[in-house]
């Protein structure tokens, strides 16, 4: 069951009118293309397994400091290539020397990550796992990419994955779906750094170091593989589009949510909307969207709530839950 959600994101903000001028954008291009107002980034210092701490601190002061015996990290922009950024978040939150590691999903992490947490904890292997998504895009992108500049945003989001309840109980983790193509690895990528790059004698170019995205073939398939798991998640919990309380989708781009949400027969008044605020802030958008919901005062406990994500890989997932009940404490962002 989830028991508590909780984000973080960097009190920097940038308008769209803060956006660099170079780029020859202005806020209505913007807010027409993407739906995004502003984000969060990160000052310079502050990485990933920095803002994973602050999420995770906050959660778990949220939730009363319980025991932890796992931790998961979803993320696209580790602190290092090697090692995982897992351990040592989990040492600085002072869990111990727990199993703590690193998944690669891109955008889909954090709802792999959910899905492999439920799954641990209903094999018995854990009574409680931390999974974090975690992603500081700022220091990953190509400056004079506009393509990728204006839609990322900075951030992290926390959850607690617990032994748990009944499956009409608030936080019942109902069901999954996931799914990856591999034929479309190069739609989203970081070139450089890796096996591949360093296997061969040619020296990387500079900007394969940055993030890129191939942002018309991945908008297409993002409405199609969402749609899709979305409808094989309903069908395996047996809900109809109309008895989904909550959509709360990745947020990557608002015209995406919207057909998404279209597509399935979700009224749009259901549909969170967080990325007006944040942006695309990676595996750390559902846990932010969630909690942002629910401090808002907008997810009452045991609501209907399906979520669904896609990022690079490709790969895609999706997860019926009811909304936890929640724990007294500080207002999330």
């Amino acid at each position: 069951m989830l028991e508590a959600v909780s984000g973080w994101v960097p009190p920097r903000v940038v308008p769209n009118a803060g956006l660099p001028g170079q780029w020859g954008v202005d806020d209505r291009w913007v807010r027409t293309r993407t739906g995004i107002e502003r984000r969060h980034v990160a000052d310079p210092g502050t990485s990933t397994g920095d803002a994973a701490v602050h999420a995770a601190r906050r959660l778990l002061e949220k939730a009363g400091n319980p025991r932890v015996d796992a931790l998961v990290l979803a993320t696209a922009t580790p602190d290092h290539l090697c090692p995982a950024t897992a351990p040592a978040v989990a040492a600085r939150l002072g869990l111990g020397t727990i199993p703590a590691l690193d998944i690669a999903a891109v955008c889909s992490g954090f709802v792999y990550g959910l899905a492999l947490c439920q799954g641990a904890v209903g094999a018995a292997l854990f009574d409680r796992v931390l999974v974090v998504g975690a992603d500081i895009y700022s220091h990953w992108l190509d400056p004079e990419d506009r393509s990728t500049g204006v839609v990322f945003g900075d951030g992290a989001g926390a959850a607690l994955v617990a032994r748990g309840q009944e499956s009409d109980s608030a936080g019942a983790l109902l069901g999954f779906d996931l799914g990856s193509d591999g034929s479309g690895y190069d739609l989203i990528t970081v070139v450089g750094g890796g096996a591949r790059a360093r296997s061969l004698a040619e020296p990387e170019e500079p900007g394969d170091r940055y993030f890129r995205m191939r942002g018309r073939a991945v908008f297409q398939h993002a409405i199609e593989r969402m749609t899709a798991s979305c409808g094989a998640v309903l069908e395996r919990v047996g809900w109809r589009p109309d008895e989904v309380d909550h959509f709360v989708p990745h947020q990557a781009n608002a015209r995406i949510l919207t057909a998404v949400g279209k597509r399935l027969g979700i009224p749009a008044d259901r549909c969170a909307l967080h990325l007006r605020e944040v942006g695309n802030t990676g595996a750390a958008s559902i846990p932010l969207a969630l909690a942002d919901a629910q401090a808002g005062g907008r997810l009452r406990p045991g609501a209907r709530v399906l979520v669904t994500a896609f990022g690079g890989g490709l790969t895609w997932g999706s997860a019926a839950l009811l909304c936890p009940e929640a724990p007294p404490g500080p207002r999330s962002p």
